[in-house]
């Protein structure tokens, strides 16, 4: 009866709906995003910065190589998981796992991005390159592919000493290639130290700050001081990972950490995609300078500000929900019981929409675009891109809610039927 049991549970794992394209997806997908990152931080290089341009136009293998690049990234490795690792802040505890146990985070990932830029200020007094980083690009970006296939195949390796019950809901399907793409492990440690935790919010998205750092201080290079549109980027997406680590608990609630297994397509986003594609914009300044004025800069203030309130209020107010639903700022809105016993929002900004925050995120990610003018399709890559994830996103989330909550996700639906746009989506 116990071989039976364990058979049908094992046949039931490789037969789960296999998203992202399934094994075609899972195959293409770490072969094309790898050169896709390539491909747009040359073409943000050249002249023309056309993304349209055929042939496109290629680096030479040489520019693909520096010695100090790999150096360099071990280096950031190490002292972020020194820092991850230090006993600051406070310890919290995710949500309840399969085993009904909990995990412990260290909450300190703000530590670290203040640590982080104290040493970047004491690098620029002590006279540092960091403008050398606009070269160091392309190496960079090939050593952080490297360091994702390799993290991968670990992950991929060590899955199989994992108990069933730490193994991620869709990515136990039997296929090597689904599985390696997807994640097989949920929550992998060594000891106390989580794999996916950590590169989640640390070395990808901080990095993202120093890439930014590095092209604002190569403006100054060339140009003496920094233009008014590389200061709005970089503002704008400080205040943007900042956020995301003052508010870094709840990431513990998030897809990423709940339901996704780790593999390549969370450690190559965390790795690599974050760090050189979310930082186009600031690259592409460099070559391609832009004027803007003081009404145009107000006006894009204006979005990103309305963008930020829309993402931090939801995402404060889905998290506390989901913590403390007897929390004060929580308790008085309405709610769908489920059958699973959890409740759904249907009220607050979780009535205006189904997703208020992904509104928030792609406001601010126009406002991140806009500086660079409206001359060059490439500064928009990031909306363009940011748009058709969360749609597939949401995509995803409303499958897996309908499935959980069955007749009560039909009764949100009907309260609530715009996915992410007002009247629109």
């Amino acid at each position: 009866m116990k071989s039976s049991s364990h058979s049908t549970k094992r046949r039931s794992s490789h037969t789960t709906e296999r998203e992202f394209g399934g094994t075609l997806g899972a195959t293409c997908i770490p072969i094309f995003l790898p050169l896709l990152v390539l491909y747009l931080l040359s073409v943000g290089r050249s002249p023309a910065a056309s993304v349209l341009q055929w042939p496109p136009r290629l680096p030479p293998t040489s520019a693909l190589w520096d010695p100090l690049a790999p150096a360099l990234l071990l280096g950031w490795f190490t002292l972020h998981v020194f820092l991850y690792l230090l006993p600051l802040g406070k310890v919290s505890e995710g949500l309840v796992l399969k085993n009904g146990t909990r995990l412990k985070y260290p909450i300190n990932g703000f530590h670290a991005l203040c640590i982080s830029v104290c040493l970047l200020v004491l690098l620029l007094w002590m006279g540092a390159p960091l403008g050398s980083l606009f070269e160091l690009l392309l190496p960079l970006a090939v050593c952080a592919t490297g360091t994702s296939f390799l993290l991968s195949f670990y992950l991929y390796i060590r899955s199989f000493w994992a108990p069933h019950h730490a193994l991620a809901p869709g990515g136990n399907t039997g296929n090597p290639l689904y599985d390696f793409f997807i994640g097989r492990e949920l929550n992998p440690r060594i000891g106390n130290f989580d794999l996916k935790y950590f590169c989640e919010l640390r070395p990808g998205l901080i990095g993202w700050v120093v890439i930014n750092l590095g092209m604002l201080m190569k403006e100054v290079e060339l140009r003496d001081s920094p233009s008014l549109a590389m200061i709005l980027v970089n503002s704008f997406q400080l205040l943007y990972v900042a956020d995301a680590l003052w508010n870094e608990e709840a990431v513990l609630t998030t897809m990423d950490i709940v339901h996704d297994g780790f593999g390549f397509m969370l450690v190559f986003g965390d790795l690599a995609w974050v760090p050189f594609t979310y930082s186009l914009q600031a690259s592409f300044l460099v070559v391609h300078p832009q004027e803007l004025g003081a009404a145009a800069a107000a006006g894009i203030v204006l979005i990103n500000g309305i963008g930020y309130y829309i993402f931090r209020k939801s995402n404060s107010q889905k998290n506390m929900f989901r913590r403390d639903p007897k929390h004060p700022s929580v308790s008085n809105l309405e709610t769908i019981a489920t059958a699973t016993g959890k409740r759904l929002l249907v009220s607050g900004w979780w009535g205006l929409v189904r997703h208020p925050n992904y509104l928030g995120d792609l406001l601010m990610a126009l406002a991140w675009s806009l500086p660079c003018g409206f001359s060059h399709l490439l500064p928009y890559f990031y909306v363009v891109y940011f748009t058709v994830l969360l749609v597939h996103r949401e995509a995803r989330d409303e499958r897996q809610c309908r499935g959980k909550y069955g007749l009560a996700w039909d009764a949100y639906c009907q309260r609530v039927p715009y996915r992410i746009f007002p009247y629109l989506y």
